[in-house]
């Protein structure tokens, strides 16, 4: 039987299809006082470079995962313990472990890994975890797809259910846009809840999604009970071009990588498989068009051609607002849009993706906000 006063830092899971992960660096060395949510080292998997923070406090007492290894999720890549534990006893902790049980993960991945929803909208793949009372959708920004929330909803699914889907014309959703407008994609969230018998929802948007789930809160306020908005679209006039054109107009690594290093705050997180995944979705049939549309309806001459605040700020709805302070897409100022309307968080040393980059504060954000 393992000592349980020795907490082990195991490989994460980040989504549904990750099976392993390549540690790239640690963030603190042996000995270290370790707190909870302390980033302790970085990983690498074939979606993107993340960082795993402390789920236990104590002291650093073992650093096993070595730099630019790849070890199977759950596997044992360290050791927290407090300094009256010997070290015989990590010693035996470390040559004892074995990872969980993998039953239920086993039960989890005999089935599909995502599924499909036809609606009046397309067909639309999604992702759905946990079997709560409450419901969540995440609902992702402008070229993005249902991985954007890779590090947030196993976290949010403790006590929800949670769906995140792709929407149209992204990821492997149909991809005809109906009409390249706010009020479509916001219907084509409402189709989806529809399809799925669910009455009403926490909605969480990214960027574009964020403007996309305002649009569904003001168009059927009974369907939505809270908002969370990060790094959200529909709040400010301002947008960097730069990225959005960059995103339409890329065909290469060479050019698409600089663009996706404008979404992070340390742009050593963009992967060299995470720009080939970008790009192979941009081949696919369809999505050029998609694209093309909405950029040039949503954001025309680098502006934001719908702004939602003001007619939010008259809607019965809890919103919560969060944006990375280092945000090089829109604005962090756009976070102060609502006033005292909505609660304000400004995370430091994030940018755009900011769900990814503190995705621990994030979720608990999210979850107090819900909660209330």
């Amino acid at each position: 039987m393992l000592d349980t006063r020795i907490k082990p830092i195991v490989m994460p899971k980040w989504g549904l299809s990750m099976s392993e992960g390549k540690v790239t660096g640690w963030l603190k060395p042996p000995g270290t006082k370790i707190s909870v949510g302390d980033e302790i080292l970085e990983v690498e998997t074939d979606k993107i470079a993340g960082v795993v923070e402390a789920g236990d406090a104590g002291i650093l007492r073992r650093a096993i995962g070595t730099r630019d290894t790849i070890y199977p999720v759950k596997a044992l890549i360290g050791v927290i313990a407090d300094e009256e534990v010997s070290d015989d006893e990590i010693d035996a902790f470390v040559a004892g472990y074995a990872a969980p049980a993998e039953e239920d993960d086993a039960a989890q991945e005999s089935g599909p890994k995502y599924e499909f929803a036809d609606t009046p909208s397309g067909r639309l793949r999604y992702a759905k975890r946990g079997d709560g009372a409450r419901t969540i959708v995440l609902i992702h920004g402008f070229g993005g797809d249902l991985d954007n929330w890779l590090f947030n909803i196993d976290a949010l699914a403790g006590s929800a259910t949670v769906y995140a889907l792709d929407l149209p014309g992204h990821g492997q959703s149909d991809k005809a846009i109906g009409e390249a407008s706010l009020s479509w994609l916001s219907g084509a969230v409402l189709a989806f809840m529809d399809r799925l018998g669910v009455e009403k929802a926490h909605l969480v948007g990214h960027s574009m999604g964020g403007a996309v789930a305002m649009r569904a809160a003001l168009d059927q306020p009974a369907r939505v009970a809270s908002l969370g908005l990060i790094g959200s679209a529909g709040l400010g006039a301002e947008i960097n071009s730069s990225y959005t054109d960059g995103f339409v107009a890329g065909s290469s690594r060479r050019d698409m990588k600089p663009v996706l290093e404008q979404l992070f705050h340390d742009p050593g997180t963009v992967t060299r498989q995470l720009v080939e995944d970008i790009l192979k979705y941009k081949r696919l049939d369809g999505v050029e068009e998609a694209l093309h549309a909405l950029s040039a309806s949503l954001f025309p001459a680098g502006r934001q051609s719908e702004i939602l605040a003001e007619r939010l700020k008259a809607a019965d709805v809890p919103v919560l607002v969060v944006f990375g302070a280092s945000d090089k897409v829109i604005p962090p100022a756009h976070a102060r849009a609502l006033g005292e309307r909505a609660k304000v968080e400004v995370l430091g040393e994030a940018g755009h993706m900011v769900q990814m980059e503190k995705a621990t504060r994030v979720n608990e954000l999210l979850l107090d906000h819900m909660g209330r």
